[in-house]
């Protein structure tokens, strides 16, 4: 079986390739969510504005990925109006806890691997939602992701896996 290794990277904010690998995520960001805004419940069934926050952030380190998390909620409110303004503030919250997640793992075990992105996306999740039942003080609303995004966690884990390891290995 051949074997592939995957370079992980902590860039910092005062490399240029950090804004650029950054603002690649961000159009990723930007346009795979309008793939699955095409699919009735498709933004909250599969949880895209997540996925190239947690690549960003676990190939290249946190820095690029809390870019990417907080530009990319903003970029696309104001431009399609999704994800609509009042979801902003959980999405945000997520979005930064993933990042840190992601990049602090990638950084800790020095590997990218399925359980340590399903711990990510645990992590940030749990946090996430009862950060946002805090915030809103609606539990119900709050594990949404939990009642309705299971398809997008799994497409975070497994698809993230496989777009770091084979896509972008070096």
């Amino acid at each position: 079986m051949e074997s592939t290794t995957v370079k992980l990277y902590s860039l910092n904010y005062s490399d240029v390739k950090t804004y650029l690998a950054a603002l690649l995520f961000i159009i990723g960001n930007i346009l795979f969510p309008q793939f699955f805004h095409l699919i009735p419940q498709g933004g909250i069934t599969w949880l895209p504005i997540y996925f190239f926050t947690l690549i960003g952030a676990a190939k290249y380190g946190w820095k690029v990925g809390l870019l990417t998390a907080v530009l990319s909620p903003v970029i696309n409110s104001l431009l399609f109006g999704m994800p609509m303004p009042v979801a902003l503030p959980a999405i945000l919250l997520k979005s930064v806890l993933l990042a840190m997640a992601a990049g602090w793992a990638s950084q800790h075990f020095g590997r990218i691997s399925i359980p340590v992105l399903a711990g990510v996306v645990l992590a940030y999740q749990t946090v996430g939602t009862l950060g946002e039942w805090i915030y809103n003080g609606n539990f119900y609303s709050a594990i949404q992701d939990f009642r309705i995004g299971i398809p997008g966690m799994c497409l975070q884990v497994f698809g993230g896996f496989f777009f770091i390891r084979y896509l972008i290995r070096k």
